[in-house]
């Protein structure tokens, strides 16, 4: 076991698991008890097997993890007759929130979890477990002169649903505790039953910033299942597609970041140039989120021949302002001070959630699905992935001033190189099992689905970069004084939606 421990797949092959051949593009191994406990022990030792998801059905657990080193991923399955699976949350951290979900949404319970606190189910669900019926307590601090600062679920101005308790020294954050779900739309339950066509319209929902991310990881988990291949062109324009969104959040992230710092020209700036993007995308695709545009099979909808020259000057114009625009971030002492040091997180820590896109890299988190698990079109595309060390909110802010010079270089190269020929292919009618992981513009977007013989969705997963990335804002903030909050809180910009389901 211990030579078998250093592989992922052949793990789970010799750990009592039985291959599932109907799951693809990558193996899934139903285990039993026996086998699921040696899993949670062997994470213990094994660090670089990191979590993707951790979900469930109705009677049984989900895991799905990827190995770092080989960069092999597999999924472990446990049927729950019992209603209990064994915890893998004492050796991965990530797993604790999602294992309370699992209990919210199917009454399965981890055993031996440290938490047995409701998550996304407020006690307030028609039907719902027991356990959320009971009043919500916090986790305790001690120490003298310690004060809370209740924030939230409602917030000032425009933003979604979040409970933020900080304890606070003076100005010093001791402990900061999230409460999540009160934009639950039970999205997961919504997409059971239907056609793939009807689930693939909430797909394109989980999270309306990430409608593109969350469509094409649901198409791609579709079309592994079933065998389905989508034409290059279609390859083309989803990423196409998903480098404009990602263009467009970037965008709004580094205006938003220092506006909470006090600099509101540069806001005014990103907002316009975010506008711009936004406007060339509904030109190219009829929609200015995308959404609904990237169906399983291909594409909904082709570009508008006219909308390439708008593209083209987008991108000149992004390339010749973005450069000022940096120099002006980079050159404020003011800014900085608000920014350096401010918020970080720590290798360590982003290694042990598995947190990727600009919270991971900007801690030296390097995985990008694009690279780390390449599909089409990416793996015919050159472009880098930057990565810094420092993990604080000026490392997220450069991150995504680099990917946004990045992705500009990936729209020139799709444009220049879009093939003719067909937007889509038929889904046939069939049994299988498929999952996806691509980069959305927060990081990898996960998702699983399950199809039945009459070509309807008997379970579907969605995975939202959030739900590895919420709690290590908890851990950024510690230390940090609480006005420094809202900046920190931008600088991971984690989606409410895209978590609540």
């Amino acid at each position: 076991m211990a030579e078998a421990a250093r592989d992922l797949v052949r793990f789970l092959s010799v750990a009592g698991g039985r291959l599932v051949a109907a799951h693809k593009p990558w193996p899934r191994y139903t285990l039993d008890l026996a086998g699921w406990r040696k899993l949670a022990q062997t994470l213990a030792d094994v660090p670089h097997w990191a979590l993707i998801d951790l979900w469930a059905e109705p009677d049984q657990a989900h895991a799905a993890l990827r190995d770092e080193i080989s960069g092999a991923i597999a999924i472990a399955s446990l049927a729950c007759a019992d209603r209990r699976f064994p915890a893998l949350s004492p050796a991965r951290p990530a797993a604790d929130r999602l294992e309370r979900a699992m209990r919210d949404l199917f009454g399965l319970d981890a055993e031996g979890a440290k938490d047995r606190r409701a998550w996304l189910d407020h006690g307030r669900w028609p039907v719902g477990g027991d356990h959320a019926k009971e009043r919500y307590e916090f986790l305790p601090v001690e120490g003298e002169g310690l004060h809370v600062i209740p924030v939230g679920p409602v917030h000032a101005g425009i933003i979604e649903p979040g409970y933020f308790r900080f304890t606070a020294s003076g100005e010093t954050v001791v402990r900061l505790e999230q409460r999540l779900g009160f934009v639950h739309k039970g999205i997961e339950g919504l997409m059971a039953g239907r056609s793939v066509a009807e689930a693939a319209k909430f797909a394109s929902r989980v999270s309306g910033d990430s409608a593109v991310a969350h469509s094409l990881a649901f198409a791609r988990a579709v079309e592994a299942a079933l065998g389905v291949e989508a034409p290059p062109r279609a390859h083309h324009l989803r990423a196409l597609m998903a480098e404009l969104e990602r263009v467009a959040n970037h965008l709004g992230d580094f205006g938003a970041i220092l506006n909470d710092v006090s600099f509101p020209l540069m806001h005014a700036h990103c907002g316009a140039l975010r506008e711009k993007t936004l406007r060339a995308a509904d030109a190219a695709f009829g929609h200015r989120l995308m959404m609904d545009r990237v169906v399983p099979g291909g594409v909904a909808r082709d570009i508008d021949p006219a909308a390439l020259p708008a593209l083209r000057a987008l991108i000149a114009e992004l390339r010749r302002i973005m450069p000022r625009l940096a120099h002006i971030y980079d050159e404020k002492t003011s800014i900085q001070d608000r920014t350096v040091t401010t918020g970080v997180v720590s290798a360590a820590q982003v290694n042990r959630f598995a947190a990727g896109g600009f919270v991971g890299r900007a801690a030296g988190r390097g995985f990008d699905a694009r690279k780390s698990v390449p599909y089409p079109p990416y793996d015919a595309l050159a472009f880098d992935v930057p990565v810094l060390t420092e993990g604080d909110v000026n490392a997220r802010v450069w991150i995504r001033i680099r990917e946004i010079e990045q992705s500009l270089g990936l729209i020139e190269q799709i444009v220049d190189r879009l093939p003719d020929g067909k937007i889509s292919v038929e889904i046939p009618v069939a049994t299988g099992e498929g999952a996806a992981l691509v980069e959305g513009f927060r990081g990898e977007v996960f998702a699983s689905v399950k199809i039945d013989g009459q070509g309807r969705v008997v379970r579907a997963r969605p995975r939202d970069p959030s739900w590895l990335q919420w709690p290590l804002l908890e851990a950024a903030i510690l230390d940090n004084i609480v006005a420094d909050f809202p900046v920190c809180n931008k600088s991971f910009n984690c989606s409410y939606s895209g978590h609540d389901l």
